[in-house]
């Protein structure tokens, strides 16, 4: 047994920590769990010190022979700090899991659309015959799947900047870089930090590795193969344009048969493509694949098209990072529906971002006076007292050739339990449609 006779703190009771424990255990470590939460509980027969226990725990030199971190904790907070103070060596969950296994890998980071391109890649892999799964950062931890004892031929692991921070050995075949948004400053001291925490993913890649980065990023992919891919007509060897995939200007194949919108759906697909590529598969045969995939509901997930009007639902846009990042990546006119509970946001600068495309805008919830105000001036603006009428408006405004979106730019509590509560509501008022 690998760790016989060692005994493992294992900080944080949530996914990761258990598979972590779990795995730990299986190679003959004896294990114990701690998390501050006043709200931990025991989990399974593992021995657990938890809430007040653990913030006033004393670790002694020698007590423990590793410490392995939960992403969601930073390695400088009071808790580790106390192993790590003690001389016990620390590793983050994914790092460890990293070290207990030999299966190939695609790595996927990014600002926005990690889990959905990671989700796309583990679908494209099992349609074309190679076993995988979603995991890391998305479904089940790294350590979960290494503890499961299932082999799969390739995973396709979204790895975050918090489980980065504490990488040491960690390398993937195929490293995506899909793009670089501000965010997570309540973790980091400032975008710096941020950035250098998610390049990290390819600090210790060779020259058989390769570097999937999306055109104009400014991120170094040190001695890896760097391909790159753009929907927005930047320069790269995988581009998408007018409803078509092309590499190196010639096209290979069409979007009509996938079910994904948005162009930032098909910087996915291309970052999915050409990891596919990495590991021997054709083209033609991902594609074949990827049209059976069925992309994550309220998502910018097509709901219907009745008359020339595509009708899709992006409920979880509740910021207006989301709505913008929605509204760029259409390539049909667009009437918007948007509002929701009154956040107090300030959606001025999305005057900006309608750029021409948006041809009129229906408003719901709190917030519709408001954006009524906001918007009245520049273009024909609606109000719907719920959701059917918000998109009979809507069907109203819009022409043949246009796309009628619910992207609402906040959250949903003033008429709803949740942006899934409201995108189901949307996906029933499209369908009732005649």
């Amino acid at each position: 047994m690998k760790f016989a006779s060692q005994h493992f703190a294992i900080l944080g009771a949530g996914r990761s920590g258990l598979g972590a424990a779990r795995l730990a255990r299986l190679h003959g470590a004896e294990v114990t769990i701690f998390d501050e939460g006043e709200k931990a509980q025991q989990v399974e027969d593992f021995k657990c010190v938890l809430g007040q226990l653990a913030r006033d725990l004393v670790v002694q030199p020698g007590e423990f022979d590793r410490v392995i971190i939960s992403p969601g904790l930073d390695e400088h907070w009071p808790l580790p700090k106390k192993f790590t103070d003690a001389g016990v060596p620390l590793v983050g969950e994914t790092e460890f899991a990293f070290n207990l296994t030999n299966m190939a890998m695609a790595a996927i980071t990014g600002t926005n659309g990690k889990s959905t391109c990671t989700e796309l890649i583990a679908a494209m892999f099992n349609g074309c015959g190679l076993k995988s799964v979603p995991c890391g950062n998305h479904g089940m931890s790294l350590s979960e799947v290494v503890a499961s004892g299932v082999r799969y031929e390739v995973l396709a692991l979204e790895i975050s900047s918090f489980q980065l921070e504490t990488i040491q050995n960690f390398r993937a075949k195929a490293s995506l870089w899909l793009n670089f948004a501000p965010d997570h400053l309540d973790r980091y001291p400032n975008m710096e930090a941020y950035f250098a925490a998610k390049a990290r993913i390819f600090e210790k890649v060779t020259r058989d590795d390769y570097a999937i980065v999306r055109a104009g990023e400014s991120v170094s992919s040190g001695t890896a193969q760097r391909w790159t891919f753009s929907a927005y007509g930047d320069k790269a060897e995988y581009t998408y344009a007018d409803g078509h995939f092309f590499h190196e200007g010639q096209r290979f194949g069409s979007a009509a048969g996938l079910k994904l919108r948005g162009k930032h759906n098909m910087e996915n697909v291309l970052a999915a493509l050409m990891t596919g590529r990495v590991f021997g598969l054709s083209l033609t045969e991902m594609l074949k694949a990827l049209a059976d995939y069925e992309p994550p509901r309220h998502r910018c997930e097509l709901v219907r098209t009745l008359r020339d009007r595509e009708y899709i639902n992006d409920s979880k846009a509740t910021n207006l990072h989301a709505l913008e990042a929605c509204l760029r990546s259409q390539e049909r006119p667009i009437v918007l529906i948007a509002g929701g509970k009154d956040k107090q946001l300030d959606y001025t600068p999305l005057r900006d971002a309608l750029n021409g495309q948006v041809r009129a805008m229906v408003f719901i919830g709190e917030i519709a006076p408001e954006l009524e105000k906001t918007f009245g001036d520049l273009l024909p603006c609606k109000r719907g007292a719920d959701m059917a009428e918000a998109v009979a408006l809507a069907t109203q405004l819009s022409q043949p050739g246009d796309a009628v979106i619910l992207s609402p730019g906040t959250s949903s509590f003033d008429m709803y339990t949740g942006y899934a509560q409201r995108g189901d509501v949307f996906r029933d008022a499209v369908n009732a449609l005649n």
